[in-house]
C-alpha cells in the first residue's frame, strides 16, 4: 500500500503520553518486547523517563556519556492524530552502529502494520536527514524481516552485504544515498 502524505513526523511531547503509552502496551500484548526505532521506550517503560531521555539524546551536550545523538519521532496519521509508528535518527554512526544498526531504527504498531507506513515514515526521516546534513544514510534489518526490506528499498536502499546478527540472525546493511 502507498500512505504517501498520510503521515506526518511530530517530536513527541507530553500531549502524546496516552498514545505512547498504548503503542508500548500494543507490542508487549503481541509478544514484542523489544521495539524498533523507539529510543528505549520498550526498556524504560515510563513514558515521563523517556521523554526526558529523548530531549537530552537530541544534543552531544546532554546525551549520556558515550551515546550517540539522535533524533526520534513519532509517525502521526494525519486523518485521526493516532500514532503509528516511531522512527529515530542517529546524527552520525560509531563502529557498532555502523556495523549492525545505521543511521535510521523504525517501528510500526502491530495493528497499522502492512499499510505502507514504515515505507511512508523512512522518506519522511530521510528529508529530516538532510536538514542535519547525512547524506549517505544506512540502514539495517534482519534477512527475514521482508518488510523491512520492502521499505528501505523503496527508499532508494542498495544492498551493501549481509553480516552475522548478535543473536544469530543475519542483518543485511543497506545505503540510500541522498541528493
Amino acid at each position: 500500500m502507498d500512505a504517501r502524505g498520510e503521515l506526518k513526523l511530530v517530536f513527541p511531547t507530553e500531549e502524546y503520553k496516552t498514545q505512547i503509552e498504548e503503542y508500548l502496551e500494543e507490542h508487549i500484548k503481541n509478544g514484542e518486547y523489544e521495539i524498533a526505532g523507539d529510543g528505549g521506550l520498550d526498556r524504560i517503560k515510563d513514558v515521563d523517563k523517556w521523554l526526558e531521555k529523548i530531549r537530552k539524546d537530541v544534543s552531544i551536550d546532554t546525551i549520556q556519556e558515550g551515546k550517540i545523538p539522535s533524533t526520534l519521532f513519532l509517525g502521526i496519521r494525519k486523518s485521526d492524530n493516532r500514532i503509528v509508528g516511531t522512527i529515530q535518527i542517529r546524527h552520525k554512526l560509531n563502529e557498532k552502529l555502523l556495523l549492525n544498526v545505521g543511521h535510521i531504527g523504525d517501528g510500526v504498531r502491530p495493528s497499522e502494520r502492512k499499510k505502507g507506513y514504515a515505507t511512508e515514515m523512512i522518506r519522511l526521516a530521510l528529508e529530516e536527514c538532510k536538514k542535519l546534513g547525512i547524506y549517505e544514510v544506512l540502514m539495517v534489518c534482519y534477512k527475514d524481516n521482508i518488510g523491512s526490506q520492502k521499505s528501505i528499498i523503496k527508499n532508494g536502499g542498495v544492498l551493501e552485504n549481509e553480516i552475522p546478527a548478535e543473536n544469530g540472525k543475519i542483518d543485511q546493511r543497506y545505503w540510500i544515498k541522498l541528493k
